[in-house]
């Protein structure tokens, strides 16, 4: 059977207003001025893996829950604009939304709105699995509605990848995304051990693959039971902010993993445009594209 999109990106569209902090994390003050002003812009975690496939030429496609808002014609208009399909169900608490203080060495601290989502939210079983099954890889953000879906995904017998971001390993609301992933993506900020989590998603899980990423040390990979250092990459320009460095990597990674080549070129590519990601304003979206990527990569 013909697939008609390389990856589906499940999950993870949203916006967030960015606000520019002196430092974090920021001391109590009665108010801050802030001289380079506060932004909105279209920009979750799914929306910046499916642009970080896309620019670099996979056929992607977008699934999630949006609302009727202003905060949801900014999604839809970064799809547009970037020619990534998407596939928008109506949300009727609204588009999901976040506030990111990000200090002046690019860290951040992300205020998540969970008023914009509901226990009883759901993704039409009927479209995720006629998406899922015209995909040859799926890529799950860890959202709720996303956890539901996962028995739907297996079925269809497509990959999956997911990005667990900042699990302590503990967590158990993690636990189904992280078992029944092929490849999964987290960051080993909050693990005492990462390289006990990997083995032991490895274990209890169906992955093949767990990467963890460690910010300016590189990253882990655990294939093949091997776990390997990947070396940071240097960015091409001073670093702005952190904000999408992760789904940058993962989406690297997917592309390198869906065009043959072997997990440590891939993960090369995906500290490649981590890297790069470090580099763009906050205000901004964009991503590598794919001559620039194997050009550094040569």
């Amino acid at each position: 059977m013909s697939k008609d999109i390389d990856v589906l990106v499940l999950g993870g569209a949203g916006v967030d207003t960015i606000v520019h902090v002196p430092e974090l994390p920021l001391p109590y003050a009665d108010s801050y001025m802030i001289d380079s002003g506060i932004r909105t812009r279209a920009g979750q975690t799914g929306d910046f893996v499916a642009l970080g496939l896309a620019a670099l030429g996979l056929r992607t496609h977008h699934l999630d829950l949006l609302g009727d808002d202003p905060e949801g014609d900014l999604v839809r208009a970064l799809h547009r604009d970037r020619g990534i399909a998407l596939t928008a169900i109506p949300q009727k608490a609204g588009t999901k939304r976040a506030v990111n203080l990000v200090s002046p060495d690019g860290r951040r601290l992300s205020l998540y709105d969970t008023s914009r989502s509901h226990p009883d939210d759901r993704l039409p079983e009927d479209t995720v699995r006629t998406l899922a099954e015209a995909a040859r890889h799926i890529h799950v953000s860890i959202t709720q509605p996303c956890a539901h879906a996962l028995p739907v995904l297996r079925e269809t017998g497509a990959t999956v990848s997911t990005d667990l971001h900042d699990w302590d390993g503990e967590n158990p609301y993690h636990e189904p995304f992280a078992y029944s992933a092929d490849i999964v993506f987290l960051s080993a900020t909050a693990l005492t051990d990462p390289q006990r989590t990997m083995r032991r998603i490895t274990e209890q899980g169906r992955a093949h693959t767990v990467v963890a990423t460690a910010g300016a040390e590189g990253a882990h990979l655990l294939t093949d039971g091997e776990i390997h250092r990947i070396p940071p990459v240097t960015p091409p320009a001073p670093i702005v902010d952190t904000n999408g460095a992760g789904d940058s990597f993962a989406a690297a990674y997917l592309f390198g993993h869906l065009t043959g080549e072997p997990p440590l070129r891939s993960a090369l590519y995906g500290a490649t445009a981590g890297a790069h990601a470090c580099t763009i304003p906050s205000t901004e979206t964009d991503a590598i594209d794919r001559a620039t990527l194997l050009m550094r990569t040569a």
